[in-house]
């Protein structure tokens, strides 16, 4: 842009004017130039901002899984629509299933017992003290249960909303674990993506949130995209804190002036 300006006015200075090359017409030229795009440059960064650094951004999911496993079936395939619920993979759902079996055993006959407890206590042989340990045993159970039931149905790991996975390497065979630094695959919500640009911070004086935007890609010359500004983020990278015990230590390098993010949809 400041290339072209600058090419525009040599071109109107000696193809519409004729300035004759002299001691005076060079030195008034070049210094009305200078003052002239600098005026033009600096109320274009005013009224008109703009930025060539801009990425378009996506909200993904990484999926975790609860429980660890060895993993038994993988129904899908990278990039494949999917809907929300549809399962994304399985794990082995037999440890699981004896867990819940020997639970399931364990309340049949706790239960059993709370029944006794209350017989001999309706029939005044009991102890009090005996039924309230067989209700909380009851309860404990119960808890258990429910646990072991959890644990069996997550070894289905389904899709958290529409979307698609990417990426998809898991196989049959291999372990899912629970750490979340390294999940099985990457979900993509089926939503619209986020265009972001980076200004400077003097460009977003006059940046508000309902401007009216314009996209522009190398790919796609000749073709603009207009758009509106979802929002201006004032917090950068560069002034992000976060809570440690050193501190704060400014140098020149880090006091670099930083650039705010603008949300483009």
């Amino acid at each position: 842009m400041d290339l072209l300006i600058v090419l525009t006015y040599a071109a109107i200075c000696i193809a519409i004017f004729k300035i004759k090359i002299t001691k005076w017409s060079v030195p008034t030229a070049i210094l009305g130039g200078i003052v002239l795009i600098s005026t033009l440059i600096l109320l274009m960064n005013y009224n008109h901002p703009y930025s060539e650094a801009s990425r378009h951004y996506f909200v993904t999911t990484p999926i975790v899984p609860t429980i660890k496993g060895k993993v038994v079936s993988v129904p899908i395939t990278g990039g494949q629509k999917l809907k929300a619920g549809d399962v994304l993979f399985k794990i082995d759902p037999e440890p699981f299933q004896d867990q819940l079996d020997i639970v399931n055993a364990k309340l049949k006959v706790a239960k059993l017992h709370l029944k006794r407890n209350q017989n001999m206590i309706s029939q005044g042989a009991g102890v009090q003290a005996d039924l309230e340990d067989a209700i909380a045993r009851v309860d404990t159970l119960e808890a258990e249960q429910r646990i072991a039931q959890f644990n069996l149905d997550e070894s289905v790991v389904r899709a958290p909303t529409d979307g698609y996975a990417t990426q998809v390497f898991i196989r049959p065979g291999m372990m899912a674990v629970t750490l979340p630094t390294r999940p099985s695959m990457i979900f993509i919500h089926d939503e619209d993506f986020l265009h972001i640009g980076w200004f400077r911070q003097n460009s977003t004086l006059r940046l508000t949130a309902g401007s009216e935007a314009e996209v522009a890609f190398d790919s796609i010359p000749g073709e603009v995209f207009t758009g509106e500004v979802l929002m201006v983020i004032g917090g950068v990278a560069e002034g992000q804190l976060s809570a440690s015990g050193s501190l704060l230590k400014v140098t020149k390098e880090s006091a670099q002036p930083g650039r705010v993010p603008i949300l483009i949809k």
